[in-house]
């Protein structure tokens, strides 16, 4: 299926597009298969979610997470299998703990600070297959993943939804994980991929 649908939008946009270069192609076919993992998966977790009853709560969290994801980016899993069971497991289990526990305001602070701190050290943090070279994009990203950041610590603090309030923090430490150099390392994969980029 995924190799099906990743060569006929392949074919269309060869038709449609001779010119293209071999290294326009390569990128276009990338970002197909990210599109056809993120279709794939999300129907998966939500399903899941459903069976189980946070399907709103799982609504809440993924559109909130995804605030700080697209800024500072973050580790991809190796396999699609990999991440299917991974983002399964944080997404799940975040979305249900985000309705269920209480976090005292002191303790959202101190997490809040450390997870300001944390993103505004590693963001952007990129892959070898799509390493963000650019100085000027890099120092974008990291203000705006910081900004963000404080915005989710911000409504953390001031909202008296307890899922709204819960989802923002650990939507934020979540992030902090996946922008670690640590977690890259555990992974087996490459940190700082810009720095060895060769056009």
């Amino acid at each position: 299926m995924k190799e099906a649908f990743i060569s006929n939008s392949m074919n269309i946009i060869k038709k449609y597009y001779p010119d293209y270069s071999e290294v326009k192609l390569a990128e276009l076919r990338y970002g197909l298969l990210g599109l056809y993992l993120l279709i794939t998966k999300s129907i998966i977790i939500f399903a899941i979610a459903y069976f189980l009853g946070i399907f709103k709560e799982l609504l809440i969290f993924t559109l909130i997470y995804n605030l700080i994801r697209l800024p500072s980016f973050g580790i991809h899993a190796s396999k699609s299998w990999i991440c299917l069971v991974a983002s399964t497991s944080v997404f799940i289990l975040s979305a249900y703990l985000s309705s269920k526990i209480i976090i005292p305001i002191n303790f959202k602070i101190i997490l809040g600070i450390i997870g300001i701190i944390l993103i505004h050290k590693n963001s952007p943090a990129d892959t070898a297959k799509k390493p963000i070279v650019s100085p000027k994009r890099r120092l974008v990203y990291k203000i705006i993943s910081t900004i963000v950041a404080i915005i989710f610590v911000v409504c953390s603090i001031i909202i008296d939804n307890n899922l709204l309030s819960n989802a923002f923090i650990l939507a934020l430490l979540i992030q902090c994980v996946i922008t670690a150099p640590t977690t890259y390392k555990i992974c087996g994969e490459t940190y700082d991929n810009y720095k060895n980029y060769r056009p």
